[in-house]
């Protein structure tokens, strides 16, 4: 029997107008996770290995949210989660070129003309990587440390642009996705965005309009 004033739980009760089941619209959920190592940025893994939606809270989980991009293993740092289809595929397409900022510690004194090399575009095995932005923190006979922006998400492609010109990554942290910055978030943490986080992620990937 109708009653005015019933009150409705979208998660148990099923509502129907003149036979046709109302359908209650999906809630989008954006946050960051600080990704430690020795998690595989999937959904799940055949090989039982810790995965990132083992650091999500259950609500979360249910909301559907997957990640967007991958970090290997071994790298920390910065991973947007989200079960927006069309904001993940905007953040993860070549063709929109959203920024990706790492900090890289490396083995061995890096030269400016091994940066270089880096910052005018070198070769790996599967094409010509674009140039990155490069600085060089600090840098002594046995450790460096890199702060690298790409543009691009290939795998692995910051151990093995490192790689290529002498200098094996020993720690990788992502730090930052277009404006997106992972500030103090801690190890193994995760958030939800703010909606002015949201609409400088959309800005940046062009969902939004500036004003």
């Amino acid at each position: 029997m109708d009653v005015p004033g019933s009150k409705v739980d979208p998660g148990r009760d099923c509502v129907e107008i003149d036979g046709k089941v109302v359908r209650w619209p999906e809630l989008t959920v954006t946050g960051m996770l600080h990704k430690p190592s020795g998690y595989v940025t999937s959904c799940d893994d055949p090989q039982g290995r810790p995965i990132i939606l083992d650091l999500l809270p259950k609500d979360a989980r249910e909301a559907g949210v997957f990640p967007v991009g991958r970090l290997d293993r071994a790298t920390e740092g910065l991973l947007i989660v989200t079960n927006d289809g069309d904001l993940a595929f905007r953040l993860t397409h070549p063709r929109y070129a959203v920024e990706k900022t790492y900090l890289a510690w490396v083995s061995g004194c890096v030269e400016e003309l091994a940066a270089n090399a880096l910052r005018n575009g070198i070769i790996l095995d599967d094409g010509p990587a674009k140039p990155a932005i490069v600085r060089i923190l600090n840098a002594d006979r046995k450790e460096s440390l890199l702060d690298i922006r790409i543009h691009e998400g290939r795998k692995r492609q910051v151990r093995r642009m490192c790689g290529r010109i002498g200098h094996k990554v020993k720690r990788l942290v992502r730090t930052q996705v277009g404006p997106l910055e992972l500030g103090n978030l801690a190890s193994g943490a995760w958030r939800l965005l703010s909606d002015e986080e949201i609409r400088k992620l959309r800005i940046s990937c062009g969902l939004a309009e500036t004003e």
